[in-house]
């Protein structure tokens, strides 16, 4: 299996204490409202605001925010900022390749803390474009194993678009073309299979091997990266072996 999609899969169980949850909770209400500001405020005509719906309610953000952050970004209510989308590029240690996502309403802000997050934790900054080509957008779908077997997920999404289903351990992670995502999601939706969470994400064409050493520093990089309030998502190319992972708990 991937070290990576197996370490993006769990990485949210970090939001345990108030201070970490307090940040996730921040970055799915900002999802919510760019969703919403894009696609118009109703999610059965705008895919991405309900997946992100559906995201923020499987991470139990409450409704009330959830509603409001939709009305924010639709422009039904006012208060929404102007987020703007950018993407850094990098390398943490051991030449581990990093792509972050940011959701901001100040550039240089978030230019700023990206770039001494990055450098203070072993890793430099590199130019538009450089790294970008080892990752491909796919979508990527979790399931629960309570929620479905491997069989009756493979029956319901493969004439849909699916390429693969993948055990990551405690869920399956459904692998598509970003362009067949919603098509996937629809599928599990009419056979009453229940999905995590469903969204175009950057997957590495190739992989590093990491031992115990080198993965605590990429994660330590990474948890830095993820308490900028800026930054939406990380992704990178490692590979981490299940003992590893169990050594660094």
């Amino acid at each position: 299996m991937s070290g990576h999609s197996k370490w993006a899969t769990t990485k949210h169980k970090k939001a345990a204490n108030d201070a970490k949850r307090a940040k996730l909770f921040a970055k799915l209400i900002k999802g919510i409202e760019v969703a919403a500001r894009v696609g118009g405020g109703d999610p059965d005509g705008n895919p991405t605001l309900y997946d992100a719906i559906v995201k923020a309610k499987k991470n139990s953000v409450p409704a009330d925010n959830i509603e409001r952050a939709v009305k924010r970004g639709s422009g039904a209510d006012s208060g929404g900022a102007d987020w703007q989308t950018i993407m850094y590029e990098g390398y943490g240690p051991n030449g581990v390749a990093i792509m972050i996502e940011c959701l901001t309403d100040n550039r240089n802000r978030a230019a700023s803390d990206v770039r001494v997050a990055v450098t203070r934790n072993g890793g430099n900054m590199a130019d538009p474009g450089s790294v970008a080509y080892m990752f491909n957008r796919k979508g990527t779908i979790v399931v629960k194993k309570e929620s479905a077997s491997e069989d009756d997920i493979l029956d319901a999404v493969l004439e849909a678009g699916a390429d693969e289903v993948e055990d990551l351990g405690e869920v399956w992670q459904i692998l598509c073309e970003a362009s067949d995502l919603v098509q996937v999601r629809t599928a599990l939706i009419d056979n009453n299979i229940e999905y995590e969470s469903a969204e175009a994400a950057l997957l590495p064409s190739v992989e590093v091997p990491l031992d115990e050493e080198d993965a605590a520093k990429v994660f330590k990089l990474i948890d830095a990266l993820e308490d900028i309030d800026d930054v939406q998502e990380v992704y990178a190319n490692f590979d981490v072996s299940d003992e590893v992972m169990e050594k660094l708990g």
